[in-house]
């Protein structure tokens, strides 16, 4: 069953979303995270920080899991 981060605006960036699924600390760490880890947004490998999630949009990440964009 994946996770549900909950979204209060139209789209979050993936690097925003690293931080709010508590994946890394600091928004500052997610250009080295998306370096080092392996994350698929719909299906599709995705490194770039800046991709716009929206509500419904599937992320995993290899270690940490399956989330789901959710309304809040």
């Amino acid at each position: 069953m994946p996770k549900k981060v909950k979204l209060d605006t139209e789209f979050i960036t993936l690097g925003q979303f690293l931080k709010l699924a508590d994946v890394i600390q600091t928004g500052g760490m997610a250009k080295w995270f998306l370096s080092e880890h392996e994350v698929w947004v719909n299906g599709e490998q995705d490194q770039r920080r800046g991709r716009k999630l929206h509500i419904g949009d599937k992320v995993e990440i290899a270690g940490f899991g399956e989330f789901v964009i959710s309304e809040s």
